[in-house]
């Protein structure tokens, strides 16, 4: 299984590097047409190679890390080439080859219009870079390894919102890629730290020794410097301020994968670095993480509101941005309660949000692309979009993915941050439970918020007059190529709802693992 995981990396890394030689062809349409095939056929084999390794994976035993490769990369100064998985890494890697490949089937049929008509073997080489460092991400076992693959994601993203996007796309993409580099200059200093302490760079070492050999001084001050590197791709409050206009920029399949995997760079990073390697500094730090979470949560929601209301002029893609600040804070509270109820909790929020924000966007993607604009205004009008009577399938799948973001029981949406709540409601001992009980009732707060929010964009743009369109005459419903992009999503957050085990059993034993060193 070790050549397997080792091929999810090199293929899509291959596959960057053949889009700089002229096999596609010499006509520009011609050549278009094959990179695009090019971009599908390759993300489907890594996503298939994905299924082969969770297939082979030892269920019996989540908490072992698995389908390892070990060997001396830079001797100079003790860097590995160390890979593995364990029931952390793996649903997020399966997550991610799974995105990567709908978004490759939607730009195939929908590729997104670039400034100074850019190829689409450019968009390709790009596309599947940034796969490689998102897979890399969650697989390498090396502090510097990990730098680097959290580093590769940014110049492909950068230019796909630059290039890509629209509206005021550069200057977003320059705050994204401004804040996401010091945020992980910072970062690296705390890896330096650590090694130049502990004498090695590797991860799984670190982590079994749990912070021996590690004064407190020097614990806290690593996890100070990771946490804000970390906290910055998370996105926590208040470092987030890069993320709405990022993806008021991006195009759809950029904000897919930047919502759908990007962020839980930043919070898988807390659950494998900081939780085992550093423990004493993350426990002195918890109270604050804890407290920007639920500051976050009912600030993610609160902007919401305001962006739904009449008048307001929001942009959907803004809105459901300034959701996930909201979203990403439950993840971040259930992190630093430091327990295996609240850490399991903040893991299934991860994939749970991976899954119904990556709809989400795909729908205003859509919406956008037949409106020409994303206006919630312009979409609603006078007497609402209509959508239930004019893209009834349109509708459906909307209204679907908002009632699953606002926590309905049964939707996957529901059990991470019920889960994340419980772990701060008892967090681990050393903590304070009045402060970490007031931060799961600005938690709770925050679901009723999020609840009136999305009830109100449903409202505004599903129902309303369809007699009366608000924008456009002819509103064409779900597409084929839309349905094959957007069902796996809608089926999987309905199947983690109605099963949880789905992915607690993998990640319940290995959080308990991390969490009592190792």
């Amino acid at each position: 299984m070790n050549a397997v995981l080792i091929a999810l990396l090199v293929l899509p890394l291959l596959g960057a590097a053949l889009t700089l030689a002229p096999v596609f062809g010499t006509d520009p349409a011609t050549a278009d047409r094959r990179a695009l095939r090019f971009n599908t056929a390759v993300t489907g084999v890594v996503f298939l190679l994905t299924v082969a390794l969770a297939a082979g994976f030892d269920h019996d035993r989540p908490a072992r890390m698995q389908a390892t490769t070990d060997l001396s990369w830079i001797p100079a100064i003790g860097v590995r080439l160390h890979l593995g998985v364990d029931g952390v890494s793996l649903p997020l890697i399966v997550l991610t080859s799974l995105l990567t490949l709908l978004c490759a089937g939607y730009s195939q049929k929908r590729l997104p219009a670039g400034e100074g008509v850019p190829s689409a073997r450019s968009f390709v080489g790009l596309f599947l870079l940034l796969e490689v460092g998102m897979l890399a991400t969650f697989a390498v076992l090396d502090l510097i390894l990990f730098f680097l693959a959290f580093e590769i994601v940014l110049i492909p993203m950068y230019f796909l919102i630059a290039r890509w996007g629209s509206g005021r796309k550069v200057p977003a993409a320059n705050r994204f890629i401004l804040y996401t580099l010091l945020g992980s200059a910072v970062m690296l200093l705390g890896f330096l730290l650590i090694g130049i302490k502990a004498g090695t760079f590797d991860m799984q070492a670190l982590a079994n020794a749990h912070g021996n050999g590690l004064s407190h001084t020097t614990q806290l001050t690593a996890g100070l410097a990771i946490m804000i590197g970390l906290a910055v791709k998370a996105p926590a409050w208040p470092l987030h301020s890069w993320l709405p206009d990022a993806h008021t920029a991006a195009p759809t399949v950029g904000s897919v994968l930047l919502a759908g995997v990007l962020l839980k760079m930043g919070t898988y990073g807390l659950v494998r670095v900081l939780l085992p390697i550093v423990p004493d500094g993350t426990a002195t730090l918890a109270p604050y993480l804890g407290a920007f979470a639920a500051v976050g949560i009912v600030y993610g929601s609160l902007a919401c509101l305001a962006l739904a209301r009449p008048g307001a002029k929001g942009d959907l893609k803004r809105l459901i941005a300034y959701s996930s600040v909201g979203h990403m804070g439950f993840v971040l509270l259930g992190i630093a309660s430091l327990t295996p109820v609240g850490v399991n909790g903040a893991l299934f929020a991860n994939i749970a949000h991976g899954l119904i924000t990556g709809l989400l966007f795909f729908v205003v993607g859509a919406l956008k692309d037949r409106y020409g604009t994303a206006d919630l205004d312009t979409l609603a009008g006078a007497t609402g979009a209509a959508l239930y009577g004019r893209a009834p399938r349109l509708g459906a799948l909307l209204a679907f993915a908002a009632v699953a973001s606002l926590g309905l029981p049964g939707l996957a949406g529901f059990w991470g941050e019920l889960l994340a709540m419980f772990g701060a409601f008892d967090p681990a001992a050393g903590l304070s439970r009045p402060a970490f009980v007031t931060y799961m009732v600005l938690a709770g707060l925050g679901t009723l918020l999020t609840a009136a929010y999305l009830l109100i964009v449903v409202r505004r743009v599903c129902m309303g007059d369809p007699e009366q369109p608000a924008a456009a005459a002819d509103l064409p419903d779900l597409r084929r190529y839309e349905a094959v992009s957007w069902t796996p999503l809608a089926a999987l957050t309905l199947l983690a709802g109605l099963w949880p085990a789905l992915l607690l059993g993998l990640s319940d034993p290995a959080v308990k693992h991390l969490l009592g060193g190792g």
